[in-house]
């Protein structure tokens, strides 16, 4: 047991000061606002499936913003049910503010609904607006006032992509539980320091809030080039970030305390849904990555916790002081996201149970993709 618990405290070791310092919370995006003199045309691009209940709440503030410059909003009405067009229509008349809301096309073979919509959107604001930059944001994504001045004069210090990891909603038990952790491995998993280094090929971006230029975005063949992609955010990264190989373009993801989500995960069965609809993708649909990424969790995540116990009831001094080093730094490092969060520290103790649950949700992705149901959103199930 002792060269395991060694085995797990040496890739914590390297987890905490070699990889990006993925666990740090320093990525987040200015409150100044440095905008040229020639302020940038932005169209808003909005997918919207569903979505009534989100639109009070979130579009307002989208229609509000206190960016100068020229600005369209474009919603799409993918196929809703439940009278998302007529909710946004009421939205934009009763605030006076312009809002072309089109009714999204049947969707093709091929393609994510996601991804149809955003490129109806993009298409008809490319011939209305001619715009300098997209923003693509979910309809469950609440802004603040300022949030499109502050994207705009993030992308204009030399950035073709600006993506935000939103703050999502904490506030259920299982949220608080479960969505700090959410943001932690994906930090783990693309570093946001590496993210933002430009000779560094790793690549990511968050879905729900990406503003991107028009040209970087055409040069790299539109949204078709994503197609049914089902983790469209970071592949769109991908291929902004090294169009320009051996000089990778520059793009940047960080935190936001000003930008929320408001789409609400009130018990386990949201949230495990939310994960297992993507994770076994995130592992190319391997079951040997699956493996290993289940084995590799419980050396990470578990060694040292049982290191502690065990040698506790064992008096076996040596593997408790091992196993007590992996745990607390563990735990120190998971605490940087929950104090963002702003959650007690004895959430930060509780990453071996979380890392259980996510294994399980990642195991169960698996299982849903063999048996043909992987993908599954809001009534479309996506195959591989």
């Amino acid at each position: 047991m002792v060269p395991i618990a060694v085995l797990s405290l040496v890739v914590w070791v390297y987890l905490v000061g070699f990889r990006g310092g993925f666990w740090r919370t320093d990525q987040q995006l200015g409150s100044d606002v440095l905008l040229p003199e020639l302020l940038p045309t932005v169209a808003i691009v909005i997918p919207a499936r569903d979505e009534a209940d989100m639109l009070p709440l979130t579009l307002p503030p989208l229609l509000g913003q206190t960016y100068a410059g020229k600005v369209g909003i474009y919603l799409i009405d993918d196929g809703s049910l439940d009278g998302t067009g007529e909710v946004a229509r009421a939205i934009a008349i009763s605030s006076k503010t312009p809002l072309q809301i089109l009714q999204g096309k049947p969707l093709p073979p091929g393609w994510t609904g996601k991804l149809w919509a955003l490129d109806q959107g993009i298409n008809a604001a490319t011939i209305d607006l001619n715009p300098d930059y997209f923003l693509l944001t979910d309809a469950d994504i609440c802004h603040s006032p300022e949030s499109l001045a502050m994207l705009v004069s993030k992308a204009e210090t030399g950035c073709d992509l600006v993506s935000l990891m939103v703050r999502l909603r904490c506030d259920s038990a299982w949220e608080k539980l479960l969505i700090p952790a959410f943001v932690f491995f994906f930090a783990k998993l693309y570093p946001f320091k590496w993210v933002n280094t430009v000779k560094n090929n790793t690549a990511a971006a968050a879905g729900g809030c990406s503003l991107i230029r028009r040209s970087a975005l055409e040069e790299m063949g539109g949204i078709q080039a994503l197609q049914n992609a089902l983790i469209d955010d970071c592949t769109l990264a991908a291929k902004i970030k090294r169009r320009h190989k051996p000089r990778n373009a520059n793009i940047w993801l960080g935190l936001s305390d000003r930008t929320h989500s408001l789409r609400p995960y009130d018990d386990l069965q949201t949230i495990w849904d939310m994960v297992a609809r993507t994770a076994y993708s995130q592992l190319y649909y391997s079951p040997f990555l699956l493996i290993g990424t289940i084995f590799g969790m419980g050396l990470v995540y578990f060694a040292g916790p049982i290191a502690l116990v065990g040698g506790l009831i064992t008096q076996n001094w040596q593997l408790a002081a091992i196993g007590g080093l992996t745990y607390g730094l563990m735990s120190w490092a998971y605490g940087a996201i929950v104090r963002f969060y702003q959650l007690p520290w004895i959430y930060a103790m509780a990453l071996p149970p979380i890392a259980l649950l996510y294994s399980l949700m990642t195991w169960d992705s698996a299982i849903r993709h063999w048996r043909g149901r992987g993908g599954g959103w809001k009534g479309r199930t996506y195959k591989a």
